[in-house]
């Protein structure tokens, strides 16, 4: 007999709950199942109703969790330092492009044209936007001093280029590449004297 795992406390199972219920979100919808969410949280049903007033309170708290950035600032920390200035660029870019495309998917399977009213509160979204930026410096570092516009406006230029490349409508059914924004971002489309 397997010894039996150790009890969750009330918050720890709250946020099992909401991540198994974000992930069947972006395959199911709104459809998802009570038992779904359940069986995939290693739950039984009844303790998602311990837990959340009803499934819809449920899938609202998963729905707000996934606007929240999550593993981003952890992914930005990890780019080795001593990698090339560009390379550490493409490396920022593909962590926001797998940020915002899983935002945009999980938008799209539920019918949001923007995230739904409370998700984010605009205060709370300019500072989790600033700090993103402030990471983004941080990568930057040292190579700041060759850019020819402060290490923030690169920050935000390249930022701001990826999201919209990484969002099927606004790209116009031709997402940017990591390596695309970056290139568009570090050396422009225009080389005169190319032959």
């Amino acid at each position: 007999m397997s010894p039996r795992a150790a009890p969750m406390s009330p918050e720890q199972r709250r946020a099992a709950l909401v991540e198994a219920t974000l992930e069947l979100l972006r395959h199911h919808g709104r459809g998802v199942t009570t038992r779904q969410i359940a069986t995939a949280a290693g739950v039984a049903e009844g303790t998602i109703f311990r837990v959340f007033e009803s499934k819809d309170t449920l899938v609202d708290a998963a729905i707000a969790r996934a606007f929240v950035p999550g593993a981003v600032a952890e992914q930005l920390a990890a780019i080795d330092p001593a990698l090339p200035f560009e390379e550490r660029m493409v490396e920022v870019a593909a962590i926001l492009q797998r940020r915002y495309r899983s935002t945009f998917e999980l938008m799209g399977q539920l019918g949001l044209l923007a995230p739904p009213p409370g998700a984010e509160a605009t205060g709370d979204r300019r500072h989790r936007l600033e700090g993103l930026l402030e990471l983004i410096v941080e990568v930057i570092g040292a190579d700041a001093a060759d850019l020819t516009v402060p290490a923030d406006e690169l920050a935000h230029r390249l930022r701001l280029l990826v999201f919209i490349g990484s969002h099927p409508t606004l790209a116009d059914g031709r997402p940017l590449t990591p390596e695309q924004a970056v290139d568009t971002v570090l050396h422009g489309l225009h080389r005169p004297g190319r032959s």
